[in-house]
């Protein structure tokens, strides 16, 4: 009678245990069924919105895709980075020398970082020459990843000839205005605060002062609020937030950085362009060496102008200047050619920032004065010139003292030699 109750007891069991797996596995399959279900959901939700968009934006006729996005992730780009830099000029160029070594692989000697960024004090312009290889495309570049903007990288075409090669065009047939990197690159540099370079590529493949003819006259506008570049002549309801009438304002915080070869596939610079920029020669590479581990930094054009007024406010020294006015006074007089007020400007804001960089003055002056003076001695007859290079040599080892100005020294002397 026991082993029958029992019998009962474990039948009555088995089927409770039995409803009680398939309650669970009822409630599991729910659940499940449930979490799909909401994933559906979110999911048309989210291509309801990117449909809705692509239906705006085809019905309003959107000629600026990658613009327009721009403007919708515009709140991101000016959250980007943590706090702004604390260092000086002189830490600035040896952590940014330090990180081309040490994370990519790019060696430049000291002076030519000091160059460098002394050279986007003076002018929004600045032109690297030399020879293939020796790193002029890699140095701006590498000061893009330094300061966390990426540089844009604009191959400069034989057949450019004025500003739409360098912002794009408007194509009626679709609809559509063709966007260049340039082009995003000053619309990105008009929403955030950081530092952009914006990089021509072999820019003398092609003539500098007609395609860019019209940004070398609005970067000459006192007024920065001034410098706007008309992008297309008309205008729609749902053209970017930052076209104004068609146009865009030229940003303070881009710089234009150019690279030059010297050979036979590229055309002369004019003196309207040099006299505009600030030229730095790359002749060489330099000798590669152990760099401490340097991560990227983040410093605003903010920052970075503060750096460049606190640097110039220290002025040349009466010294050097006096030098300088003796040797422009000599130069008109034997030669002919003068400083100019253009380049007086520059050379009172490159001395002082590239003295607060780490380097001296008398560096400074021998760059400043064989790029944007003597450079002039080009358009002068060179059996002239030869008649009075060493008179003029001699005027620089008197006014700045023996060995001190190389550049100058070795510039000169081509014209006793040839």
């Amino acid at each position: 009678m026991l082993t029958a109750e029992a019998n009962d007891t474990n039948r009555i069991w088995d089927i409770l245990t039995s409803h009680k797996a398939v309650l669970t596995y009822a409630i599991i399959l729910t659940a499940a069924v449930a979490a799909i279900m909401i994933l559906i959901i979110v999911r048309d939700i989210s291509d309801a919105k990117m449909r809705e968009r692509d239906k705006k934006r085809r019905g309003d006729n959107v000629r600026f895709n990658r613009l327009t996005e721009l403007d919708e992730n515009a709140a991101r780009l000016r959250s980007r980075g943590g706090a702004d830099y604390k260092g000086d000029l002189t830490r600035l160029c040896e952590e940014f020398r330090n990180f081309a070594a040490s994370q990519m692989g790019l060696y430049y000697e000291i002076s030519t970082i000091r160059a460098f960024i002394s050279s986007l004090a003076v002018t929004k312009l600045v032109i690297l020459q030399g020879m293939s290889g020796t790193g002029k495309t890699s140095l701006p570049y590498a000061f893009g990843k330094f300061v966390d903007s990426s540089a844009a990288i604009i191959p400069v075409q034989p057949s450019w000839k004025d500003k739409t090669d360098m912002l794009g065009y408007y194509n009626e047939f679709t609809d559509n205005f063709t966007e260049t990197e340039l082009l995003c690159k000053l619309y990105e540099a008009n929403i955030d605060d950081r530092v952009h370079m914006a990089v021509l590529d072999e820019m003398n493949i092609a003539r500098v002062e007609y395609y860019f003819a019209e940004f070398l006259s609005l970067l000459e506008l006192p007024d920065p609020k001034s410098r706007l570049v008309e992008v297309i002549s008309s205008r729609r309801k749902t053209d970017p937030e930052l076209l104004k009438d068609g146009k865009l304002l030229i940003p303070e915080n881009v710089w234009f950085i150019g690279t030059a070869n010297n050979d036979d596939s590229t055309l002369a610079i004019s003196d309207k362009v040099y006299d505009r920029s600030m030229v730095l020669e790359l002749s060489r590479r330099a000798t590669p060496f152990i760099a401490p581990e340097t991560e990227p930094l983040r410093i605003t054009y903010k920052k970075l102008t503060e750096l460049f007024h606190e640097a110039e406010a220290a002025h040349i020294s009466e010294t050097s200047r006096a030098r300088i006015e003796q040797l422009d006074e000599y130069l008109i007089d034997k030669l002919q050619i003068t400083f100019g007020n253009r380049v007086m400007r520059q050379t009172e804001k490159f001395v002082p920032v590239y003295a607060s960089a780490g380097g001296s003055e008398t560096e400074a002056i021998d760059l400043i004065l064989c790029k944007k003076v003597l450079r002039k001695l080009e358009n002068l007859n060179p059996v002239y010139v030869g008649s009075k290079a060493e008179d003029l040599l001699e005027k620089i080892k008197e006014l700045f003292g023996e060995k001190t100005m190389p550049l100058c020294t070795e510039y000169v002397s081509r014209y006793i030699r040839s």
